[in-house]
């Protein structure tokens, strides 16, 4: 049962990045967008799938509290700002999607809300994923870190890092579902977003190697995690080839593998810790009982129902974005 849980929150967690991922990247290159018909031609390519795409935060929330509610008691008062700006982000670029449709004097407002929501959430991902990973203060089983003791020079540097992940996501998404102006314009913003994550994973080693993080020492007691560098590093060529043959298919799932590939080094230099060398997975699982009970329901029926609700709609609505009446 605790083996079943943690691939289903690894699951749920990637699924969340690759989807809500894309549109975020979106929301924050809307920002850059000049015209209104450009910019309702980037939304119609997300009207979709946004909001369903965000259904997996929810579900690696939920499996989170339910299965493992040690680490969802120890974590949440440590990230009770980041998370909170995240969840205010989300709710603001739900909000301003909507609005900013039947508006007409205040749309311009909207616009920047939908970008400044996007831009927040994804922010503060990346800051929680680099808290965790250069370490908590933890004593006793509660976090005794300070109200801003995730708030550091590296977690920001991954901050910065998560957003031009997600910009590159989005871009890629963009030349898949767009034709004309805006396929063109976000073929040429690929290149520079490329260099701008690789240029942040150089940096994020590099200040491994100095501070000598405790993660590093992973990466040399496990030589096999480095496959995963290698397939991230096999597909970025495979997106430089891409794009240089102007293809519009294949940028975008070289880069969901890339983001696979860095989810799967980061995943199993955890291992067994939920929280990175405090807290183990079977101390942190909840009772056998529990988790077979959420078995019977959240496992065996909501999961496999939702993965298919995905697979469903995006088979529905693939191909290249047609104009509409609405972004709907």
């Amino acid at each position: 049962m605790v083996m079943f849980w943690v691939a289903l929150l690894a699951i749920s967690i990637l699924i969340y990045l690759l989807l809500d991922g894309f549109d975020l990247g979106v929301g924050m290159l809307f920002g850059l967008a000049d015209g209104e018909a450009r910019r309702e031609e980037m939304l119609r390519t997300i009207a979709p799938v946004w909001d369903g795409n965000e259904t997996w935060l929810v579900v690696a929330g939920v499996i989170m509290w339910g299965a493992f509610p040690v680490v969802y008691a120890m974590l949440m008062p440590a990230f009770y700002i980041p998370v909170v700006v995240m969840l205010l982000g989300l709710i603001l670029r739900g909000v301003a999607f909507e609005f900013r449709g039947k508006a007409s004097r205040s749309r311009r407002i909207w616009d920047v809300s939908f970008t400044v929501g996007s831009f927040a959430a994804s922010f503060m991902q990346g800051v929680m994923v680099g808290a965790l990973v250069e370490g908590l203060q933890f004593s006793n089983g509660e976090y005794v870190g300070g109200t801003f003791g995730w708030l550091t020079g590296f977690s920001v540097l991954c901050g910065i890092g998560l957003c031009f992940g997600y910009a590159l996501l989005g871009a890629c998404w963009l030349v898949r579902k767009c034709e004309g102006p805006i396929r063109d314009a976000t073929r040429r913003q690929i290149p520079l977003l490329a260099v701008a994550v690789l240029a942040f994973l150089v940096v994020v080693f590099t200040h491994a190697l100095v501070e000598q993080l405790p993660i590093l020492r992973r990466w040399i007691e496990r030589p096999y995690l480095f496959v995963f560098p290698l397939i991230g590093a096999g597909a970025a060529a495979m997106l430089a080839t891409s794009i240089l043959r102007h293809d519009d298919y294949w940028p975008f799932h070289m880069v969901a593998l890339i983001f696979a590939s860095a989810f799967g080094t980061l995943a199993l230099s955890f291992w067994p810790y939920m929280i990175p060398f405090v807290v183990t997975i079977e101390e942190a699982a909840a009772p056998h009982a529990s988790l077979a009970f959420m078995f019977w329901g959240a496992g065996l029926f909501v999961f496999p129902l939702m993965l298919l609700y995905v697979a469903v709609g995006y088979r529905v609505f693939r191909g290249k974005t047609a104009a509409a009446a609405d972004h709907y």
